[in-house]
């Protein structure tokens, strides 16, 4: 996708950022070894879905494991899955929950893989439900009361003295906001510059 094409890239002490114009478009972690590599397995989930077989070996799963990512829950998902699917089409259902990771946070997607796992569930739809169930049930309130969406006032940035920032001032509505007139309008002094 971004072969051939102009990327900014800026280095941090413990990771680096690829920036395309002005979206991040990667964030990995900084290698201090000289030729090392590190493979990050969501990168190789397209080639892995077609050519199943290749995953089970694969350097990015390993990789994946060490660093915490591939959990225990995974391996026992994926292991019954290949017991009722078949070898194939139980790691194309594991690499299905993997692609999940690009719109879910990881810890949903662990625990729609925990839930579905004690109920039988072994398709990605499945793990999908209940990683979406995972995570309205985090944003819900603990109490009963109705969360109501929040005013302008509440999203309004603050200045350190507690007026709004500056900036912010031309979005406020009504009196709030300030007038400004322009060079030539009625009732400016006539100068070019901007007056309030």
């Amino acid at each position: 996708m971004y072969a051939d094409k102009r990327v900014r890239v800026v280095l941090h002490a413990s990771h680096l950022v690829v920036y395309d114009r002005n979206v991040e478009v990667a964030r990995h972690e900084r290698l201090i070894a000289k030729g090392s590599c590190r493979l990050d397995l969501d990168h190789y989930l397209e080639a892995l879905i077609r050519k199943p077989g290749a995953f089970p070996g694969a350097t990015a799963l390993e990789q994946a494991r060490s660093a915490g990512k591939f959990t225990p829950v995974h391996d026992a998902w994926w292991a019954q899955a290949r017991k009722v699917h078949g070898e194939r089409d139980g790691t194309r259902a594991l690499i299905e929950v993997l692609l999940l990771n690009r719109h879910l946070a990881h810890e949903h997607v662990v625990a729609g893989l925990a839930t579905a796992l004690r109920a039988g569930a072994l398709t990605a739809d499945a793990v999908a439900l209940e990683a979406r169930k995972a995570a309205q049930a985090e944003d819900e309130p603990t109490t009963g009361a109705r969360r109501h969406p929040a005013g302008w006032q509440d999203r309004m940035i603050r200045h350190p003295r507690g007026s709004p920032a500056p900036w912010f001032r031309r979005f406020l509505p009504g009196p709030r906001r300030p007038r400004y007139r322009w060079a030539g309008q009625p009732g400016s002094s006539g100068r070019t510059s901007l007056r309030r």
